[in-house]
């Protein structure tokens, strides 16, 4: 409970500290990045503006943070399970109250593990390419092409959007900004391609390896082999999933322009 806390609460005032950025909330960050992004496109420079370099910092040590807790947390929560099934595993007798304590805080555990799993892969991957992560922050804001903010950002999405559908319509090189946004897109997409990969090795090793304990236990031992049964299983559903993840991150990395004009145009 305490990293679960910790998860929620720390890696904001972590971020801050390391980064030295001193942002008071995500709010803030938003605002200061919709600023700083059209600061930066207006610029034409692939280097990233000094203000949006700071955003840009401190959401990388957010995400490190943020990965680091997760992991501590995804290991607590394995050696929990273990024992928990290990316990459930070995009651024996005339104790049906115990067996459904035990077997039910074994499945939260067991969620909460993979939601951990997912929450260390998610923030490997923002730590990865931040900037690619921090765009959808730049929201679907539609203004006048007034001075105001609002007004200027929106302009600059409009321009982006244009910028995207010229690059897709003909073989010329997109503009230094575009590069570096639809590069950083695709990596950000192939850091997941990596992560996911590497999970659904270990899923196939699960399942394996608990199909194969649950075929050596004895008929007689029915409890094991359901456990071990259905961890088998779980496991290799969550391949299948883990692997249209996968394919998914894989097009878009290989031809990341499409799916960056389609976030730029609403689906955030």
């Amino acid at each position: 409970m305490a990293l679960i806390a910790a998860f929620v609460v720390a890696p904001r005032t972590l971020a801050a500290r390391t980064s030295g950025s001193g942002f008071d909330d995500e709010q803030d960050l938003a605002a200061s990045f919709r600023r700083a992004f059209a600061g930066y496109w207006s610029s034409g420079d692939r280097e990233f503006s000094p203000g949006l370099e700071r955003v840009v910092d401190h959401w990388f040590h957010y995400h490190v943070a943020k990965a680091v807790i997760a992991t501590v947390l995804l290991v607590v929560l394995v050696a929990l399970g273990i024992l928990l099934w290990r316990a459930f595993l070995g009651t024996t007798g005339d104790k049906t109250g115990r067996q459904a304590g035990l077997a039910s805080a074994g499945v939260l555990v067991t969620v909460l593990a993979l939601l951990s799993l997912a929450a260390v892969v998610a923030n490997i991957q923002g730590a990865k390419a931040p900037f690619a992560s921090l765009l959808p922050m730049l929201g679907t804001v539609t203004g006048t092409g007034t001075n105001t903010g609002e007004g200027i950002l929106a302009d600059t999405l409009d321009q982006v959007r244009q910028r995207l559908a010229d690059s897709l319509s003909t073989d010329g090189p997109p503009p230094p900004v575009l590069d570096v946004m639809i590069s950083d897109f695709a990596r950000y997409h192939v850091a997941m391609v990596v992560l996911s990969g590497i999970v659904a090795v270990v899923f196939v090793g699960i399942s394996v390896a608990s199909l194969k304990k649950r075929a050596a236990t004895g008929q007689s031992d029915r409890r094991t082999r359901r456990v071990l049964g259905s961890f088998g299983v779980l496991s290799a559903v969550l391949t299948l999933v883990v692997t249209v993840v996968l394919v998914a991150n894989m097009t878009t990395a290989a031809d990341p322009a499409p799916p960056l004009l389609a976030l730029f145009e609403g689906g955030w």
